[in-house]
């Protein structure tokens, strides 16, 4: 029976643990901050519970243009208001709810948990203490945790990191947002639409600079609209406390004055102390483990996966890694890890979610390719909930009209991309698309709807 030690319960360590133990394997995971890891304790599931009570609450302030009445303003524009200690008690009681279920499935399909610090003695020996864990098979899935500026060390008070922020049992009067990536992004939008003034520092010219520019751009209009202030080609150079509050200091010599400030400048790989490099691991300038398309490092029987790899920073992505891992490993037949078939997406209100190429692709050369763009405001369930914000744009190759991405901004678009994501995976073609059945309305109409407009008459 082959034995695997895995370091770090997160996504990427315990997927991979259920697969191990599926094939068989005696399953070891040594995990420091409870299973589940950062992603379902301090990070996603977190934020993103947060998050849906944002969009409850911009329900609720949209409400009028529904016919609905709130309150009478202005004698009771306060009818409506957040009890942030609550909402972030519920935020860390469904955490750690999570984190517990995916414990009580680890054991019951037989892996042994060790709460612990682990260290590499050499390739198949993983230390915890005093005891040593002889394994066949490693597997590194440490994560990471927030980067922090020495100018803007983080006091867990005043100066937050967004895992600080579910200790706060009053709303930010005043909230400055340090990074416009999809973190920052998606916090200003949570907090603007809970009730506080949100200023957000974008060190380019717009938010989001990864991800397609027309998204982007719809959703910082729609930050705007809804009185977020946002300051672009803004760079914050440090932030000290005051007595009531923060100063953040920009490079151009601007101060911004707020009750808080909440720093979102990347992420640092939790790889020192684990003895990686002394045994053979190669690590880049980052400190990130390099790792190949199935999750090998350079010590042969050590993978390593997630966030600690720097590969696409997403828990779908660090939980693929982890199975790839195994079934490698494990003797399984397995495909290589495929970037351009990865779906991500921005939990702002309205969502972005994308997969596969890019317009920017196609605008470059790189992609030959055509691309179509459909306002979401001509949709028929769009214009019933209200939603005037958002599109379809569907990417396909010139002549053969093989589905190779697609961005959607709109309500549940996480949901929606999926038809998309399927399309990419399996190679379908927009005639494939455009003769699949949506429910009438319904906003997945309109991705049909544009993969109608990307077919080509057949020649005569």
């Amino acid at each position: 029976m082959a034995k695997v030690v895995i370091i770090g319960g997160g996504p990427g360590g315990y997927e991979a643990a259920l697969v191990a133990a599926q094939l068989g394997a005696q399953v070891t995971v040594v995990d420091r901050d409870g299973i589940g890891g950062a992603c379902v304790l301090t990070d996603c599931v977190p934020s993103k519970t947060l998050i849906a009570t944002s969009v409850r609450m911009n329900y609720v302030t949209d409400a009028a243009k529904l016919g609905i009445n709130v309150g009478n303003e202005p004698e009771d524009k306060d009818i409506v208001n957040i009890d942030l200690k609550t909402v972030n008690e519920r935020v860390k009681r469904l955490a750690q709810a999570q984190s517990d279920d995916t414990a009580a499935r680890l054991v019951a399909e037989g892996v042994q948990v060790i709460p612990g610090e682990a260290r590499l003695v050499d390739p198949h020996i993983v230390a915890v203490g005093d005891q040593r864990l002889h394994a066949d098979v490693v597997l590194v899935a440490t994560g990471a945790h927030p980067r922090e500026l020495p100018t803007a060390v983080p006091d867990g008070e005043r100066i937050l990191t967004w895992r600080d922020l579910y200790e706060l049992e009053s709303l930010p009067e005043r909230l400055v947002v340090v990074g416009s990536g999809v973190t920052g992004a998606e916090f200003a939008n949570a907090y603007q639409a809970l009730g506080s003034d949100v200023v957000l520092v974008s060190s380019r010219d717009h938010v989001l600079p990864t991800q397609d520019s027309d998204a982007a751009e719809v959703l910082e209009g729609v930050f705007q609209r809804r009185g977020m202030t946002v300051l672009g080609n803004s760079r914050a150079e440090s932030v000290t406390r005051t007595n009531g509050g923060v100063v953040v200091n920009l490079a151009d010599g601007r101060t911004v004055e707020a009750s808080h400030c909440l720093m979102t400048v990347g992420m640092v790989p939790n790889t020192t102390n684990l003895g990686l490099e002394e045994i053979g691991v190669r690590l880049d300038k980052g400190g990130f483990i390099e790792v190949d398309r199935v999750s090998r490092t350079t010590a042969a029987g050590v993978y390593a996966a997630g966030d600690c790899t720097g590969v696409n920073m997403l828990a779908s992505v660090a939980a693929m890694q982890g199975r790839i891992a195994m079934w490698h490993a494990l003797g399984e037949a397995v495909a290589p890890l495929k970037l351009s078939t990865v779906a991500s997406t921005v939990f702002t209100n309205p969502e972005l979610a994308a997969v596969g190429v890019s317009e920017a692709d196609v605008e470059s050369g790189r992609v030959d390719a055509r691309v179509v763009n459909l306002p979401l405001d001509t949709n028929p369930r769009a214009k019933m909930h209200g939603t005037k914000d958002g599109f379809v744009k569907l990417i396909c190759r010139q002549h053969t009209g093989i589905v190779l991405g697609g961005v959607i901004i709109g309500p549940r678009a996480s949901e929606l991309i999926l038809g998309v994501s399927i399309a990419v995976q399996q190679r379908l073609t927009v005639d494939d698309l455009a003769h699949t059945f949506s429910v009438y309305p319904s906003l997945s109409g309109s991705v049909t709807e544009a993969a109608r407009s990307l077919m080509q008459a057949s020649p005569e």
